[in-house]
């Protein structure tokens, strides 16, 4: 009997960069992602520029969202994304929250998973309160059903003007 054949899951990575030419920093990491292992690259949105949240006085910006098709499960995504983190100068040890960055990635969606474990949790907390987000996924992903939320063509209504 063959093997089963690999289950293909849609998940879908915020991608922030606000120091170091981020524009250029987002564009390398969408690179960076489509040579995954057992991951595909099937979309990406256009770069948004916006206000950073915190406190802290910091650059603007700049975030889009990437469409991925992958074999790895919730846990090694994760580990894959803070590995490309580590590749491209994010240095996580400093502890501090929403403070400048050379790029962050973070698992938006995973699937239709609902997951709450001490090291990742999807759908991402924030998804629905952040334009950053909703936005650019709703302009690769418009009909994409968050889990436990709704679509996002209706979640991102909050932030038409």
């Amino acid at each position: 009997m063959p093997a089963p054949m690999p289950c293909w899951v849609p998940a879908y990575v915020g991608i922030g960069s606000n120091l170091d030419e981020p524009e250029r920093q987002v564009a390398a990491a969408v690179e960076a992602l489509a040579g995954l292992p057992e991951t595909r690259l099937v979309s990406h949105s256009a770069t948004l520029r916006n206000p950073p949240v915190g406190p802290q006085p910091q650059p603007e910006f700049f975030n889009a969202v990437a469409g991925l098709l992958t074999q790895l499960d919730p846990l090694a995504l994760l580990d894959a994304l803070l590995a490309l983190e580590r590749r491209q100068g994010r240095d996580r040890s400093t502890g501090l929250r929403w403070g400048p960055r050379r790029i962050d990635l973070d698992l938006l969606v995973y699937g239709a998973v609902t997951l709450d474990t001490e090291r990742l949790t999807v759908p991402h907390p924030g998804i629905v309160s952040r334009n950053f987000v909703l936005l650019p996924l709703r302009e690769i992903a418009p009909a994409l059903r968050i889990p436990g939320l709704g679509p996002v063509w209706r979640l991102a209504t909050a932030f038409d003007q």
